[in-house]
Formats: structure tokens, C-alpha cells, sequence
């Protein structure tokens, strides 16, 4: 009896010591994915189709001076003012970069062309309010997912002046970006390989083919837009550094297309490093925590730093 009665206490006091632990573990967590910031949400940075194009800005409350924008697209479709989770960002935010998360209209109703377009427009605007936002304009980074690093690596090899004849200062700004770091991206539209999104045809993505507009199923004019379209075909002498994380089981946007951009950037001499998720689908649960490798990346080409908080 005196034996039970020991054993008893000796398992309440572990079940005791595994829920504190788990308890603390549990609040670290959401301490380091909530961290204090200051939010202001539905920034309006231009029009598309009579609707706001709008952008959030979160900002750190020990801000380092430099901006991230961060492509809110998954299928080229985003969300609405307000509603992309800071947790996700957290990481970037924890060492002090204000991150501004660029919406934009989904498509079908917006075009892929015209969402590459609006992209361009934010970055312009997010550039032409540095000031207020406190940011450094010649130092700004970009990041997302899928869509959204298809839409990074766009403004990473097209970004560049506005016409200098616009009537309107921002669409006058540069659209450049100084470092990329993003997931899993289509980088060439006219072969998609491997992908089950290819029909063999030579066509567009076979579920996005309303998102490039009414003449793509046309494939004269599909050569035109998949190419206009494809970071691939646009790499040059300023791409800027450029991370890339992709999974080997991604069947959707396989492997290849980011060896190819790969192949392509170090044929100019340009530094693109891929990180392979082995048995990564088109998305994986610790994306997370891969994000605080791109706040590593960020600090040594942004902030030329390298260091961690």
C-alpha cells in the first residue's frame, strides 16, 4: 500500500511536471507568433475594376528601418483588407521589419497580367511613403507563396522606374526590389513539365485558364502572355538575391521550375540558392519556422547584418 502511495505521487508529480511543461511551451509559442505591433489595415495604393486595391502594414515596435512586402496570393486570388494573420509574419516582424501585405483583386475578375500590374503599383506606392512609414526606399525586400512568390520573382526581374511622364508621382517610382525570399514559385509558364497542371497542349495551367483572360485557350496569343508572364524569360544582370524554399513531392509547382530559374540567374552570375523540403508537398506544416530563415536572409542582403533577435 505504502509502495502504491509512492508511485501514485511520483506519476501525479510527472503529470504534473508534463503539463507545466507543455503550458510553457504552449505560451512561448504564442508569445513569439504575437508579437507587438502596431496595425493599420486597408491601405488603399490604387484602383482595379472600380474596387480598392489595399495593402496592411504591420510595424514592429522596435522597427529596423526596412520594409518587406509580402504577396498575399495563393491561386491568384488574396484576401480582404484586415485579414491576413500577423503570426505568419511574425517571424520577419520580430527582427524589426515593417511588412506591408499586398492584396489584390482575385482573379478571374483581374487578370494575371493585371494583377502583375497592381503588384508593381504597390510596391511604387509602399516606395513614395517611405517616409511616413519609416522605412529605408532603396532597401526593400519581397516574399510569399506559390502565386505569391510568382508574383515576387515578377517584380524581382521586371521591377524598375515608372514612366517619368506620369501625371502621378507614385506610378513615377522605381518597383524594384533588393532581396527575395519565397516558396515554392511557377517560374515558366510555357512549360510547365512535370506539373498535373499541364495538359500536354502547350496552353495555360489547366484550372487557371480564366485567370489569363479570355484569349489564352487561343495558343498565338497564349505564347505572348505565358511569356510576359514567366519570371524566367526576364532574368538579367540586376536580379536581385533571391531564396527560394520548395518541396520535392510538389506536384502542382514541381521542383524544376525553381532549378530552372536557378540555372538561369547563375548563368548571369546572380546568386539564387534553393532550399528542397524533402517530401514537400505544395505546402508544408513548418513553413512557419522556415520563415525565420528568410529574416536571416533579409538581414545579410537588406539589413548586411546577418544578425539574429
Amino acid at each position: 500500500m505504502k509502495r502504491l502511495k509512492s508511485v501514485l505521487k511520483w506519476l501525479l508529480l510527472g503529470i504534473a511536471v508534463l503539463v507545466v511543461g507543455v503550458g510553457l511551451v504552449a505560451g512561448l509559442g504564442w508569445w513569439y507568433f504575437h508579437p507587438p505591433i502596431q496595425r493599420t489595415d486597408g491601405v488603399a495604393y490604387g484602383r482595379r475594376h472600380d474596387k480598392a486595391l489595399t495593402l496592411d502594414v504591420l510595424r514592429p515596435d522596435r522597427p529596423n528601418g526596412i520594409g518587406v512586402a509580402l504577396m498575399v496570393s495563393g491561386g491568384w486570388k488574396s484576401s480582404a483588407a484586415g485579414k491576413f494573420p500577423s503570426w505568419m509574419a511574425a517571424p520577419l516582424l520580430r527582427r524589426g521589419y515593417t511588412v506591408f501585405a499586398v492584396c489584390h483583386i482575385s482573379q478571374p475578375e483581374a487578370t494575371v497580367m493585371e494583377i502583375v500590374e497592381d503588384v508593381h503599383r504597390a510596391i511604387r506606392f509602399i516606395r513614395f511613403h517611405a517616409k511616413e512609414y519609416g522605412i529605408d526606399p532603396t532597401r526593400l525586400g519581397v516574399t510569399g507563396g506559390s502565386a505569391g512568390g510568382h508574383l515576387s520573382l515578377m517584380l524581382a526581374t521586371r521591377g524598375g522606374p515608372g514612366p517619368a511622364e506620369s501625371q502621378d508621382p507614385v506610378d513615377r517610382e522605381s518597383s524594384a526590389v533588393q532581396a527575395v525570399a519565397i516558396f515554392y514559385p511557377v517560374t515558366d509558364l510555357l512549360n510547365l513539365g512535370k506539373s498535373t497542371e499541364n495538359l500536354g497542349d502547350g496552353g495555360p495551367p489547366k484550372s487557371f485558364v480564366k485567370a489569363f483572360g479570355p484569349q489564352s485557350t487561343n495558343l498565338a496569343v497564349w505564347k505572348v502572355i505565358g511569356r510576359e508572364t514567366s519570371p524566367l524569360h526576364f532574368v538579367n544582370s540586376n536580379l536581385p538575391p533571391t531564396l527560394i524554399y520548395h518541396g520535392d513531392a510538389d506536384t502542382l509547382t514541381p521542383l524544376e521550375q525553381s532549378e530552372w530559374f536557378q540555372s538561369k540567374a547563375r548563368s548571369m552570375g546572380r546568386n539564387v540558392e534553393i532550399v528542397v523540403h524533402p517530401g514537400g508537398k505544395h505546402g508544408w506544416l513548418t513553413m512557419v519556422f522556415d520563415i525565420r530563415k528568410f529574416g536571416e536572409w533579409f538581414d545579410t542582403y537588406l539589413a548586411g547584418t546577418g544578425s539574429k533577435r
